[in-house]
């Protein structure tokens, strides 16, 4: 690794797709990588898991439309791309919908001219400040204390993209620190389609729509978020197992780390749940920060600053997941066309009462769905059936990790029942079809993958945590202060959902150092 390229050995704690990402570039620039997952399964929130006999979830993470290309291009994924599917925004009782159709790049369904046109410039505005937006997401975030030459002239040119941006700069500036909802008041008319648009932006968050900085969330996700992969996040997996296989990566299942080894300010390796030792001059750590610095490394190799600033780093989970098993295809009540992706919040307003529960250590009786359908009989639903079989995941918005009460099955099943009543509300006939389903409250998320709090996104999406703050000032380029351990997962820049960026930008620094 010295010099930038090959020699050495690295460690990976953890097999999700920034692992996965991490090990293969490693792999593929000549070093010796070892990967170790914990579960029996590679994948983390991207992993399709057996819920029922003959059914398999998409993932927990359902939405491919963001990963990196340029990742996909250099590693050499064998997966294919197709169209984002059309979501659907439906309004309980008034048969009325709204249809986002991200490949044409325009609205459909019960929608005005006004906000076509609205939506219209949305896009043009999102397509103005994209190369900018890429710039940042695709680049790790600069040297702030040390800049040197090199980095003030990469400040320098992303100023520049900055002011050539012109009259949207101001615009962009404007709207960055503004909640989305009145991103979108400013915008749009329709209740129902400004609902269905927030709702990416406050997914895994512990925010509503009304929350300051939301709207940067939204901005993110529409600059990036582009064609999907076939088969879904278990396709994504399969590939980058795949790639990492063929570049040498030696992957461990069912090894679980205990410790990150480290002497004198360097790390010396990692020792698993069954006693062994594995050495390395490299330990990548794909897990969340919290848990690699707090937890998997001893205390005191850190300085209490640092220590204390991983502590405050907000890893508060608000996402619970139900996967149900159906006998039917979805129908939604007055839409006549198969239904594959779909969100369920009629208003803004909607949406921040769902997250108000949150903050009274509880979950929403009415929660806003992000639903994916996807047939038993093809990719990501599993293998075999008769046609007719489905499986609907719903990533369900919002329910808190510290419910007032615990979490037991009762609470578990009483969350499942308002997803179900709430996804009934827009799919009268669905209750009908459901012939198993499987429920994951927050604290279910923590136990079954590690993650700090059930967040999912290996820390909350805010202002403060994101970019040169993510996961905190002094190890928001990868490396940490103990040399030779890095960051390697969502809780680096850019974050989270399923994009590969943290685990390729860490295998990058990596490299180079």
């Amino acid at each position: 690794m010295s010099g930038g390229r090959g020699g050495g050995k690295a460690i990976v704690i953890g097999g999700g797709h920034n692992g996965l990402t991490c090990a293969t570039l490693l792999a593929r620039g000549g070093v010796a990588v070892t990967l170790v997952e914990a579960r029996d399964v590679l994948g983390g929130l991207c992993a399709g898991e057996t819920f029922a006999e003959g059914f398999v979830s998409p993932g927990f993470l359902h939405e491919t439309s963001l990963v990196r290309p340029h990742v996909v291009r250099e590693l050499s994924l064998d997966v294919r791309w197709r169209d984002a599917p059309k979501v659907l925004a439906a309004a309980p009782g008034e048969k009325r919908h709204v249809i986002i159709d991200r490949a044409a790049g325009r609205l459909d369904g019960d929608i005005s001219a006004a906000d076509q046109r609205a939506h219209e410039g949305l896009r043009r505005f999102v397509g103005h400040v994209t190369k900018l937006i890429t710039q940042v997401i695709d680049s790790a975030p600069p040297e702030v204390f040390s800049p040197g030459l090199s980095g003030l002239l990469r400040l320098g040119r992303l100023g520049l993209s900055l002011r050539r941006l012109g009259s949207d700069m101001l615009e962009l500036l404007r709207s960055a620190p503004m909640c989305v909802a009145d991103l979108l008041e400013d915008r749009f008319e329709d209740a129902l389609l400004k609902a269905a648009l927030a709702l990416p932006a406050v997914a895994g968050s512990f925010a509503g729509p009304w929350a300051p900085g939301t709207a940067t969330n939204l901005l993110f996700y529409e600059v990036l978020a582009g064609r999907e992969i076939e088969g879904g996040a278990p396709a994504l997996v399969a590939a980058l197992e795949r790639a990492a296989s063929a570049a040498g990566v030696t992957i461990e299942r069912g090894a679980r780390v205990e410790r990150i080894r480290a002497r004198d300010g360097r790390v010396q390796g990692v020792t698993l749940a069954d006693g062994r030792e594995l050495d390395a001059e490299v330990v990548a750590a794909s897990c969340d920060p919290k848990t690699a610095l707090t937890q998997l490394l001893a205390r005191g190799q850190l300085s209490r600053r640092m220590h204390q600033a991983l502590c405050n780093v907000r890893t508060r989970g608000t996402t619970a997941k139900v996967c149900l098993a159906l006998s039917a295809p979805l129908e939604v009540e007055g839409v006549k066309a198969p239904v594959e992706a779909l969100r369920v919040g009629e208003t803004l307003d909607d949406i921040e009462r769902a997250f108000d529960a949150v903050k009274y250590g509880a979950f929403s009786e009415r929660p806003a769905l992000d639903v994916r359908v996807v047939p038993v009989s093809g990719g990501e639903g599993g293998g075999g059936g008769d046609g007719n079989k489905h499986v609907a995941s719903l990533l369900v918005h919002f329910a808190a990790r510290e419910r007032e009460g615990g979490w037991d099955d009762d609470a578990r099943e009483a969350l499942g029942d308002a997803a179900v009543a709430r996804l009934c509300e827009v799919a009268p006939g669905v209750r009908d079809s459901i012939v198993a389903r499987e429920v994951l409250g927050p604290a279910d998320v923590e136990a079954r993958y590690g993650l700090a709090g059930g967040q999912i996104h290996h820390g909350e999406h805010a202002l403060d945590q994101l970019h040169l703050m993510r996961p905190t000032l002094l190890c928001s380029r990868y490396a940490t202060p103990i040399a030779g351990l890095y960051l390697a997962g969502s809780g680096s820049h850019p974050g989270g959902n399923i994009t590969c960026g943290p685990g390729y930008l860490a295998g990058k620094a990596i490299l180079s150092r």
